[in-house]
């Protein structure tokens, strides 16, 4: 019985689309880690990612069905979703391997300024002892009073010495290339999910009725 028959085709697509949840399981996990409220995640990007992911869980689903009932129409569709979701998340973890420096600098800067709440600024700069954004306290900015580093300065002094900048940029440059490895890199294995299928869905299943083959 050789690796081309249907039942190795069946179990194949089984152990892909298993291997499709814990993907876009980990796209999830990986993306939220850029979470720090609307700082870090009013990038579109990384939005992307996370959309990719749930979308890739439901595709899974859809494909393990298809897999085990060996259902032509779920398969056909299986397929055609695959490759859309192949072409989207390639191109959204190209987008987040060539963020630039600068373009994160904006987004952050804009996230903070105009969508971040005191709540999420004082949070952000107590988890990475840092106080205000760019060395300059702003007076919509939250008190650093509660930051460690701030205990026996002044706030122009700390947010002067610490800014929350850098810290907040090294996390979201992180999250990207994260992301976006992990994204490019599974996006292919896509591409073997829709060859599997087309396979398997041209097989006939040995315990069906030979006439019943679509």
């Amino acid at each position: 019985m050789g690796c081309g028959d249907f039942h190795c085709s069946r179990n194949a697509l089984i152990a892909l689309n298993t291997l499709y949840i814990l993907v876009s399981i980990i796209l999830i996990s990986v993306a939220a880690t850029a979470k720090y409220a609307a700082v870090v995640t009013s990038t579109s990007v990384i939005g992307g990612i996370i959309a990719c992911g749930v979308f890739l869980l439901i595709v899974a689903l859809i494909g393990l069905v298809g897999a085990v009932k060996h259902h032509q129409v779920l398969l056909f569709f299986y397929m055609v979703i695959l490759v859309l979701l192949f072409l989207i998340e390639m191109f959204v973890s190209i987008a987040c391997l060539v963020y630039s420096e600068s373009k994160r600098e904006d987004v952050i800067t804009y996230g903070w300024e105009h969508q971040a709440s005191n709540i999420t600024k004082n949070e952000v700069q107590i988890q990475y002892n840092c106080c205000s954004l760019n060395g300059t306290n702003s007076p919509s900015d939250p008190s650093c009073s509660e930051v460690e580093r701030c205990k026996n300065l002044t706030e122009s002094e700390c947010a002067t010495k610490y800014p929350c900048l850098e810290q907040l940029d090294d996390l979201m440059h992180k999250a990207l290339r994260s992301v976006g490895g992990v994204g490019l890199f599974f996006s292919f294995t896509e591409l073997v999910g829709v060859w599997l299928a087309i396979r398997y869905r041209n097989q006939k299943d040995p315990r069906a009725n030979p006439s019943a083959f679509l």
